[in-house]
């Protein structure tokens, strides 16, 4: 122990586990047992030898029509054999075929590579480099990987592992040829469910004695369903909750919708072959529940929470998850999760023409808007929880019946910031195409901390570039000063300086004509930085002057503490060490006064190095005791290390080399594994600098 702070006794976190990520299994699973058996055969070898002596990798690529049961059947197996995958197994759905953008394959990369705890910050911002670390992530593991959705071989490619203990599944409605003649994919063609197979699910869905009492209406009900599983298992539902109607019924029900929309059909329609059932069934809804299916096809993510159904329905809390729990036993919705929902993509084309054919175009767009103001607010939520004194602007206001919880810790707005991340993304993108530029531009300023602080650079950049363009698009001055700033910010991270100075200067110039002080006073210190790092220390001196006068000037605290720890920072690059020290203790002071105690861990360990620097060693060792304490109550494992590397150098200069041998040691257990350009240095102190000897 050290001033009540245990420096060498700190338990690093515990082993992670292993990414778990299918899906729930189906239930009601139609055998499909040839095929189950050709995947059976596709396993990777079960040892580790045999296996490196067979195909480099092992893909199996399902295709098949839309609503045949790929997705089930990708699923159901891979449930069946996730014990032999013994490091775990990877899912994403591609959204390869809907109504929206399908998932792009750096954002898929990126998802797989943070499940299988590959540290944020090691991330590459590029597609390449992301395939390539996933590729060496895998080395030698037991992975399985499912990938759904899959419209074009460039979509899935980069997701295939290139070790032969890992197999890669695939869904998709294309051939993926391309795989196969490629990749070796065996590839399996999953067709329409057999007449005896599709009566076998009836059976199932509505009992033996209905389908025993009437076999020539369950055979006509199975083929009116085109013998697919989705289309059987929403008919069985609707006809398991009402027993006393005869299957012939149901069939003459069915007929008459057949006929009506035999009209609307057209070449390529996706769905001919469903949409008399799924007509049947949702005219079979109350209308209340009707309205709120046709609302939910007009969000722009994947899966929707209870309370981004109820914004975009414009009803309560209880009422959405009531209406949610109406359409899922209807099987016209799927709830992975506690709280979540989501459409079959055929489903989800559905809902969004029904939308188009009976909502009002003005009625569309107000749903939509709700949606979008959940999201903004709910992320506003976030923010002041998470980033209290980051930059806050007057948001559009949302409407009484938009449902907005507010958030309490910081570990539960990081939360709902995962779960949102790509609805969030989707929100913004469809905001601003549908010309709702305001949020399209709000939006990404209130959520820009997040992307920062999870380290998702290139969502970061991106969110910001179509802020950016909606706030030109509103005329709005602001919107653009702020999202300029915040490119800034991530072009400076992505070390992109050119870029990053190009934007921090527009960034101040807009921010003057509508005098926003904050965002002026950060994108000059925000310049000063790049000129900091180009060793151009006279420039940045100046500027950062420059922004802490704006900050002082206009009562903005935490940006002239922040200002006055970037000019202690050119002090000490200059040898001035008793100007840094005073710089950096007026620092801690105006950070301390305002309870930002992250910012003053950050002013507390240059202040340490100040210290050592000069001499004054038993002041550093509390600086930086101090900024070790806080670092690890913000669970900051980087800036641990740095601090403990920091520490081992005092306590050597002190000649208590076996206190500093054990704070490089565990500084270089956390740093080695984030891949920290530090740790090679601290590796040569500790293979270097020998510990104390005894006599």
């Amino acid at each position: 122990m050290y001033g009540g702070v245990n420096l060498f006794g700190h338990a690093g976190p515990p082993p992670l586990p292993p990414p778990r990520q299918l899906p729930l299994d189906a239930t009601r699973f139609v055998n499909r047992k040839q095929t189950l058996t050709r995947l059976d055969a596709a396993l990777p070898a079960g040892n580790d030898a045999t296996a490196a002596g067979g195909p480099s990798m092992t893909v199996a690529a399902i295709a098949g029509a839309p609503g045949v049961g790929k997705t089930a059947l990708a699923v159901h197996w891979a449930h069946r054999v996730r014990q032999w995958f013994s490091d775990g197994d990877l899912y994403v759905d591609m959204r390869g075929y809907g109504p929206g953008p399908a998932l792009d394959v750096g954002q898929a990369l990126d998802t797989f590579l943070r499940a299988l705890h590959v540290p944020a910050e090691q991330i590459p911002t590029d597609t390449e480099g992301r395939a390539a670390l996933y590729r060496s992530a895998l080395t030698g593991k037991r992975i399985l990987v499912v990938v759904d959705n899959v419209s074009t071989v460039g979509q899935v490619r980069p997701l295939l592992p290139a070790t032969p203990t890992c197999m890669a599944i695939i869904t998709s409605r294309s051939r993926l040829s391309g795989l196969v003649a490629r990749e070796g994919a065996s590839r399996m063609t999953l067709d329409v469910l057999s007449p005896d197979e599709a009566i076998a699910l009836l059976h199932d869905s509505i009992g033996g004695d209905r389908v025993s009492a009437e076999p020539q209406a369950a055979a006509e009900l199975a083929r009116r369903c085109a013998y697919l599983p989705l289309a059987l298992r929403i008919i069985g539902e609707r006809i398991a909750n009402t027993p006393y109607v005869t299957l012939a019924e149901f069939v003459a029900d069915l007929a008459l919708v057949d006929h009506q929309l035999d009209a609307l059909t057209v070449d390529d329609d996706e769905l001919s072959d469903v949409r008399a059932v799924f007509s049947w069934s949702y005219q079979a809804l109350p209308e209340d529940a009707a309205g709120f299916f046709r609302l939910l096809g007009l969000h722009a993510g994947s899966d929707i929470s209870v309370s981004a159904a109820a914004a975009i329905a414009g009803v309560s809390l209880p009422r959405a998850r009531s209406l949610l729990d109406q359409l899922t036993a209807a099987h016209l919705v799927q709830s992975p999760a506690r709280d979540r929902y989501l459409f079959h993509d055929l489903l989800r084309a559905y809902a969004l023409e029904r939308a188009q054919a009976e909502e009002r175009p003005e009625q569309q767009r107000r749903a939509r808007r709700r949606v979008h103001t959940w999201y903004l607010w709910m992320a506003e939520e976030g923010r002041k929880v998470i980033l209290p004194y980051s930059h806050a602007i007057a948001l559009v206001p949302a409407e009484p019946d938009v449902p907005i919880t507010p958030v309490r810790t910081v570990a539960e707005a990081m939360a709902w910031f995962e779960r949102e991340r790509l609805n969030i993304l989707d929100a913004i993108r469809q905001a601003d195409e549908l010309g709702d530029h305001d949020i399209a531009w709000q939006l990404p300023v209130v959520s820009d901390g997040f992307f920062e602080l999870k380290s998702y650079w290139a969502d970061w950049r991106d969110v910001h570039l179509t802020g950016l363009r909606a706030a030109r698009s509103a005329g709005s001055r602001l919107g653009e000063a702020a999202n300029l700033r915040c490119l800034g910010d991530a072009y400076w991270r992505m070390e992109q300086r050119e870029t990053a100075l190009d934007c921090y200067r527009q960034g101040a110039d807009a921010s003057r004509d509508v005098e926003d002080h904050w965002v002026e006073g950060f994108c000059l210190r925000g310049l000063g930085l790049i000129h900091e790092e180009l060793g151009q220390i006279d420039e940045a001196l100046n500027l950062y002057g420059q922004a802490r006068e704006v900050f002082r000037h206009h009562g903005i605290t935490r940006g002239e503490g922040m200002s006055m720890l970037s000019l202690g920072n050119c002090h000490r690059a200059r040898g001035h060490f008793d100007t840094a020290v005073a710089h950096y203790q007026e620092a801690v002071a105006i950070l301390d006064g305002i309870n930002d105690q992250w910012s003053v861990a950050w002013a507390s360990y240059p202040l340490g190095l100040a210290y050592q620097q000069s001499g004054r060693l038993d002041e550093a060792l509390e600086q930086h005791q101090r900024a070790l304490e806080l670092f690890r109550r913000f669970d900051d494992r980087r800036c641990e290390g740095l601090t403990l590397a920091a520490l081992g150098d005092t306590f050597h200069a002190t000649d208590r080399h076996d206190d500093a041998q054990r704070c490089w040691q565990e500084a270089l257990q956390i740093l080695d594994p984030l891949g920290d350009p530090h740790a090679d240095a601290v590796r040569r102190l500790v293979e270097v600098v020998p510990p104390t000897r005894s006599e």
